[in-house]
């Protein structure tokens, strides 16, 4: 029996022609810019720290050196349901990319039966041997599949883009948790101190006024200072427990074996202040949203494109060959069979004006698509912008909040001791000692305002996203 196989060899070579010279010759569709302006200011306004390169945001976590931080937002992504998600819409991207790319080539198939059996009446049995391949492919002249297939690739880097995005969100939060747990600690201790303080103060004040020495009024503001002291110890001490069930759900650990993880006493590390580039369009581009919102206009021009090759003719181009061999009577035949087309033109004349709409809806999406990645640009500029100005305000309270804690610790020592010779009253040491405790607590909680504010900075720049890299 003849080999197809030169058949099927010289119609792969027609289809390949024909694959170059659609490739070649596709018409180009009048699809609106795929990249847009982002209308960045060309300086920002707010004064800018002075430390690093922006290479430094992707290591910014463990530039802290903080372990138990590190291990908190590492297990809080593999728990989130966002990041899980985002893991997933990628998939479903590559899958999107992988048809529209397959739809710029031509299909192959293959058949293949054996039967045998009686056909005729007095005729010996027959068998059948038959096998076919079978070609089919719509060649791309308006180029819509090839816009097709390149809005999928920037579907999928659009989607990898919000997968950073999720885990810069979780990290943060992580974060934003953690630190504010441990300015918690931090002002437990210190209530704790001052209640310590104060229940001694009501103690001695209670044998002073049953010796005569001071008054039962005084004893009385003594020990009512001391239950305020204890009632804001218990408040803090809630406190700090919220913040470790907050953590305990987001990062899915046990709660016994995170407490043990923060059972050591917390350092007093300052943050590595994340860099700045000075141009703001270069910054705004690190910022996964940014590059997210910038790829969807891509994807949007496709789909004018789409839209438009509606309206246009369509090629397609069908093709077989088949092997046959017929067995009976102890003769073989070769009824083998091949097929070049049909070469088949589609040409819309009339659908009430369908396909017209939906070029309209195409662009309008288009423009919406603009807009919002034009509006993500503004807000990226804001958000670095608010956390600049708010760092410049804070290091500059900072300073003053060190002055005056260091003032009404010396202030306090001063009433002690005049108390201690009888020479101050009771109630003149509970004010010092609600002046230093209050300024103690505000050097903290300014402090930890100010962690925030990096956090947000770094969040704000785009935690070391970088578009060229999955």
């Amino acid at each position: 029996m003849p080999s197809p196989f030169p058949r099927i060899f010289c119609t792969s070579l027609v289809f390949a022609s024909l694959a170059g010279l659609s490739a070649c010759g596709a018409l180009n569709l009048p699809l609106p810019p795929s990249q847009v302006p982002a209308l960045a200011p060309s300086a920002w306004q707010a004064p800018l720290p002075h430390q690093g390169g922006v290479a430094q945001l992707s290591q910014w976590w463990q530039m802290q050196g903080d372990p138990v931080l590190l291990a908190l937002i590492e297990a809080a992504q593999i728990a989130s349901p966002s990041v899980a998600q985002a893991n997933a819409r990628i998939a479903g991207a590559r899958a999107t990319q992988a048809q529209a790319q397959a739809a710029l080539l031509p299909g192959l198939s293959a058949q293949a039966s054996a039967a045998r059996g009686l056909t005729q009446p007095g005729a010996p049995s027959a068998t059948t041997l038959q096998g076919a391949l079978v070609a089919s492919w719509e060649l791309d002249v308006v180029g819509a599949n090839r816009a097709v297939s390149e809005a999928a690739s920037a579907q999928l880097q659009s989607t990898q883009a919000q997968w950073h995005d999720a885990r810069v969100s979780v990290a943060a939060e992580v974060a934003q948790l953690y630190f504010d747990l441990r300015t918690c600690r931090q002002l437990q201790t210190l209530a704790a101190r001052d209640a310590d303080s104060q229940q001694e103060t009501a103690r001695l004040s209670g044998l002073s006024a049953d010796a005569g020495f001071i008054s039962a009024a005084q004893a009385g503001l003594a020990r009512a200072a001391a239950a305020e002291s204890r009632a804001r110890l218990s408040q803090q001490t809630a406190q700090c427990d919220s913040d470790i069930k907050a953590l305990v759900g987001l990062s899915a650990l046990p709660e016994e074996s995170l407490r043990q993880q923060l059972a050591a006493p917390f350092g007093t590390t300052s943050i590595t202040p994340p860099a700045v580039a000075r141009v703001p369009a270069d910054t705004v581009a690190q910022r996964p949203d940014v590059f997210s919102a910038e790829r969807n206009v891509l994807v949007a021009a496709a789909a004018v494109g789409n839209a438009m090759a509606q309206r246009l003719p369509r090629l397609s181009l069908n093709g077989s060959i088949g092997a046959m061999r017929l067995s009976s009577g102890g003769m073989d035949q070769d009824l083998s069979t091949w097929s070049f087309g049909p070469l088949a033109l589609s040409l819309p004349l009339y659908d009430a004006g369908q396909r017209e709409a939906s070029v309209d809806a195409a662009q309008a999406s288009y423009q919406s698509a603009v807009r919002t990645y034009q509006a993500t640009v503004r807000q990226a500029v804001r958000e670095v912008e608010e956390a600049l100005v708010r760092l410049q305000s804070l290091q500059a309270r900072e300073k003053d909040a060190d002055l005056v804690q260091q003032s009404y610790a010396v202030a306090l020592a001063g009433t002690q001791a005049r108390y201690q010779q009888g020479l101050a009253s009771g109630l003149e040491l509970q004010e010092a000692r609600r002046a230093a405790w209050a300024s103690e607590s505000a050097r903290l909680t300014l402090q930890l305002q100010s962690k925030l504010a990096w956090v947000a900075l770094y969040r704000a720049l785009g935690g070391g996203f970088e578009p060229a890299q999955p």
